[in-house]
């Protein structure tokens, strides 16, 4: 059970920078977006299989990663998202009627699950853009790490998701709305997924930006049963409705700082605490 509740938090760990980050728009050829990200989340609830709220022994994970997008031609941009530390504890479990230790704390410090990716601009120079990107999720993180083999900073699965996004800028560039559908498959008999995102945000003056983003992750149940533990299979038939605003604040013409809150508003089998990401960015 608490194997599979790190996994949780680590899907949503990983899904949080990289949803909608860039649009339909690809970057122009030699230009580039990099952002240098702290994400924590510390929950002693999550979402049952039900959609029921339950409480849970204190997890944490805290990750620190790198996120970027080059321009390879006007068309093609490179993406990565790259956890390249990632930290899980677990809170020791004491019981309340006699103050007795029902289990020990643990920790785990190691790289994380990292994704590489390949945008590519199917409409450009238009007022509704349309980008098209493939994603290679690596299972570069510890599927069971600390003294009790139980927490994680990666699910040992293999992904490829197919992504559409459509943008439309608005106000003059100065406000824009973003759209996306996406198809994850995943390897290890976990369940594929379809995803869906809306994104909205707005410059206010010369230096502040605001935006909202919806994510739904949806399975499509086709794997493993994620209520049987002997299969070895875990963060299976996950499903969630995301919110994370966020606003950002332009220090000059190139660098930047940023803040976001995400929060599951419905959710199975995922964690029903908010995270909190605090990042710099840099417009090259």
């Amino acid at each position: 059970m608490l194997k599979k509740l790190f996994n949780l938090i680590l899907i949503l760990a990983l899904t949080s920078n990289a949803a909608l980050a860039g649009g339909g728009w690809p970057q122009k050829k030699g230009k580039g977006y990099f952002k240098l990200s702290q994400f924590v989340i510390i929950s002693d609830q999550y979402y049952s299989p039900a959609g029921d709220i339950l409480d849970i022994a204190t997890a944490s994970v805290f990750n620190t990663s790198f996120y970027g997008e080059y321009g390879l031609t006007d068309r093609l941009t490179a993406v990565a998202y790259i956890p390249f530390f990632a930290r899980a504890t677990l809170n020791e479990q004491i019981s309340g009627r006699d103050g007795r230790q029902i289990a020990p704390g643990d920790e785990v410090n190691s790289f994380g699950d990292t994704d590489l990716s390949l945008k590519y601009g199917l409409i450009v120079d238009k007022p509704i853009v349309v980008s098209a990107m493939l994603t290679l999720g690596l299972p570069l993180g510890n599927e069971a790490g600390g003294d009790t083999q139980i927490l994680q900073t990666g699910d040992g699965e293999f992904n490829q998701m197919l992504t559409i996004e459509a943008s439309r800028g608005l106000k003059k560039g100065r406000a824009w709305i973003s759209a996306l559908v996406a198809f994850n498959n995943r390897s290890n008999n976990f369940s594929d997924e379809l995803r869906l995102g809306l994104e909205v945000g707005h410059k206010l003056g010369e230096r502040w930006i605001v935006n909202a983003k919806l994510l739904s992750v949806n399975s499509l149940s086709n794997g493993s049963d994620l209520e049987t533990p002997t299969n070895g299979i875990f963060s299976n038939n996950i499903e969630y409705l995301a919110f994370t605003p966020e606003v950002a604040y332009q220090l000059d013409d190139k660098f930047g700082i940023s803040a976001a809150i995400g929060t599951a508003l419905d959710g199975r089998r995922v964690l029903a605490s908010p995270s909190y990401s605090l990042g710099i960015f840099m417009n090259l």
